[in-house]
């Protein structure tokens, strides 16, 4: 019998995770070994939590991707969130380069290291900001404002998604030709990578075109 290809989880899935221990750790003091995530298609998920560190208000923590049989440049790859405290007075300031929602009032989302920004119209994130999807930046939002209430947390709260290789990993990616410029795009809609179809091929590829035709009409 031919053996079913193994699932794994998408990057955003490993972000949220992240982000909920460091969200945990900062505001209630204790420590999460492994985080217990239901994802956007309702599987409940169970992610160990990698490489902890903390300061007075400010943690982050780190999950190691397992993208399962797809063969996913980012498997295997360090996806860290750091959470962080930050002043009324930023928010004002930098608001605007940051991911909200009235849904989660008081946590806010942006792209560190290796998360890529951009530069192109015609994707699902706005011109100048980092390529954190709409999916997986509601499960970031939600995991940490529920954090945030849960423990009684009074200040904003600012979420930071890295991946210390992607910088070099986007290289192998269609982000470049994307017009997402320095480094990965933070995916996911069920929060599950199924080893890669047809389908998800043929999508990958409508997108390129897709990007490509505003340029092509200016010709």
């Amino acid at each position: 019998m031919e053996k079913k290809p193994r699932s794994g989880f998408t990057t955003g899935t490993c972000a949220a995770a992240a982000a909920k221990a460091a969200a945990f750790l900062l505001c209630s003091g204790k420590r999460m070994d492994q985080v217990h995530i239901m994802t956007p298609g309702g599987r409940e998920t169970v992610l160990k939590i990698q490489n902890t560190e903390k300061k007075r208000d400010f943690v982050r923590c780190a999950v190691i991707k397992d993208s399962g049989d797809d063969p996913d440049v980012t498997n295997r790859t360090l996806i860290c969130a750091a959470v962080q405290r930050i002043p009324l007075f930023r928010v004002g300031q930098q608001a605007d380069r940051w991911y909200g929602s009235e849904a989660y009032p008081g946590v806010y989302v942006t792209g560190g290291e290796g998360i890529g920004i951009v530069t192109k119209q015609g994707l699902s994130c706005p011109v100048g900001k980092h390529a954190i999807n709409p999916v997986p930046r509601t499960m970031i939002l939600e995991e940490v404002f529920r954090m945030k209430e849960e423990w009684g947390e009074t200040e904003p709260l600012l979420v930071t998604v890295e991946i210390p290789a992607g910088k070099e990993l986007a290289e192998k990616t269609f982000n470049p030709r994307l017009g997402i410029e320095g480094g990965l795009s933070v995916l996911g809609t069920t929060g599950i990578v199924e080893p890669m179809s047809e389908d998800a091929l043929v999508a990958t590829i409508r997108l390129d075109i897709h990007m490509k035709l505003p340029a092509a009409a200016g010709i």
